[in-house]
């Protein structure tokens, strides 16, 4: 018995999470629109900021091997492919 009120209580309390927001006016859009640029150069500067801490990392690793007489390579990294275009959709045949 306990159960079935907990989850009628539940399910009451979680309708209220299935209300429609209101749409966003052009001063929300425009925030938004700074934020996510602000986001996406803050990703890019740490992005830069982790390779060049990667290839410092990688380049004192070779000279220590260099020192003791070992000759490291490093593998080059090709970026990557870009994702497959899918090709465009064809038309649908007449019904007849």
């Amino acid at each position: 018995m306990n159960r079935i009120v907990v989850l009628m209580i539940g399910a009451l309390l979680a309708t209220g999470a299935l209300a429609k927001l209101p749409e966003m006016t052009e001063e929300q859009k425009a925030a938004a629109a700074e934020k996510k640029a602000k986001a996406a150069e803050g990703d890019k500067k740490a992005a830069e900021l982790l390779a060049a801490s990667q290839d410092a990392v990688a380049g004192k690793y070779i000279e220590r091997m260099k020192a003791q007489g070992i000759t490291v390579t490093p593998t080059p990294i090709s970026p990557p492919a870009a994702p497959p275009v899918p090709p465009a959709a064809a038309p649908a045949p007449a019904a007849r």
